[in-house]
Parts: C-alpha cells; structure tokens; sequence
C-alpha cells in the first residue's frame, strides 16, 4: 500500500463504519467532515445526500434543498411533545413527500448505504436515524462566535459582522429546531455525541488527526 492511504486502511475485512458530524453553523463542521473523508478514502455525503434521497423518492432534489434541516412548518403548534408520545411516531410509514416524505427518504438513503459502505455524512439528524448502527461514530463540531463570524465573512455568506452573527444565529436555530423534533435527544448536547470539539483550538489537520486517533481506538481503521 503507498500513497496518501499509506497508514489507513478500512480494509475489505472490516464492517462499514459511518461517521456523523453535526455542526453550528460557521464551525467548519462542513470542511472537517469532507477532510475526513479525504484522509480516509472513504465516501463523503453533505447536499449529496438530498440529491441521492431525491433520486430514491423519485422527487425533484430541489424540493428536498429547500427544506434541508428545517423544521416543519406545517406542524408547528399542532402537537404537543408534552403527551408523551416521542417525535418520530409522526414519520413511520408516510409515502407522502412533505416533510415527512423527506425524513424518511434521508432516513432509507442513509440506512441502506451505511449496510453497504463507510461514509461521513454531515448534518441531518443522521446520528438519530443511525442510532442502531454498531459502528457509528457521532461527532459535533462548535467554534466561539468570533470564531464563527470570521469563517462565515471569510467565505463571503455574509459581508459585515452582524448580518454573520445574525445568520449563525438563525441557522443555528433551525438546525436545533429541526433536530430536536425528529430525534429524542437535544441538538449539541454532548450526551448526544460521541466527540465534541472546539474546531478553533487546533488546526483542521490536528482535528482530522484526532479523529483519525480515535478512530484507530475504537478499532475502525488500522
């Protein structure tokens, strides 16, 4: 073996494993679950992912763009979580492609390739949906907002500070709002995951690295 996978290897002898990352908006989260990728030779799924789970439920992937880590408008106010019926009962079963449609057609898509294939996969609540999964790593990846705010000018989405505080905010608030109607955890609590990191205390090879680490600990790579 040479190359850049020289000291990884996933190895045909060896179960798919899957790694999640949730992320605030602005953290890198995006950039580090992509360099995972890369560093292990393994597939990546961000926007990919609502094009295959387009492709599955035989929509438009525009559709599924458009609501990607939203939180379903239609449904606000009318059900109470304090009844005590968990979330997800809402989204068995549905053919429909609403909102729900949408969750399960991320939910199959994701299901199906983690039995076939290793994989990163960013956002959208997929460490709930793998939670069964035996050899699922979950990661959130946070930053200081000032930290945030320059990333986010940085990559031109917003061109004065509080207009990039603002979006961070906003979308930070749909992703927690999407996450925690469709799972019963809470959107970057650590219970929730199995690594939390500050993406602005070491540089993104060190974090790619520390995961690598990791990852050789739990024995999913060499």
């Amino acid at each position: 073996m040479n190359g850049k996978n020289a000291n990884i290897s996933v190895g045909t002898a060896r179960e798919p494993f899957v790694i999640t990352v949730g992320r605030q908006f602005g953290s890198g989260g995006r950039e580090l679950g992509k360099a995972i990728a890369e560093a292990l030779g393994i597939a990546y799924y961000d926007k990919e992912l609502l094009v295959e789970s387009a492709k599955l439920a035989g929509v438009n992937p525009e559709f599924f763009k458009k609501k990607d880590e939203r939180f379903p408008t239609f449904l606000q106010g009318l059900f109470s979580f304090s009844m005590g019926v968990t979330p997800m009962c809402y989204y068995t079963g549905s053919s429909s492609i609403s909102d729900d449609g949408l969750y399960k057609s991320i939910s199959d898509f994701l299901l199906a390739t983690a039995r076939e294939k290793s994989f990163v996969v960013v956002g959208r609540s997929s460490d709930y949906i793998l939670r069964e999964h035996p050899r699922c790593i979950n990661i959130f990846v946070h930053a200081p907002m000032e930290e945030c705010v320059k990333r986010i000018m940085g990559r031109n989405d917003a061109i004065d500070p509080e207009k990039a505080v603002s979006m961070a905010k906003k979308t930070n608030k749909w992703r927690a709002d999407y996450y925690n109607f469709f799972t019963d955890k809470i959107w970057g609590d650590a219970k929730s995951y199995d690594l939390t990191i500050d993406s602005s205390i070491l540089s993104m090879e060190d974090n790619v690295n520390l995961i690598k680490s990791y990852l050789r600990l739990r024995g999913f790579i060499d």
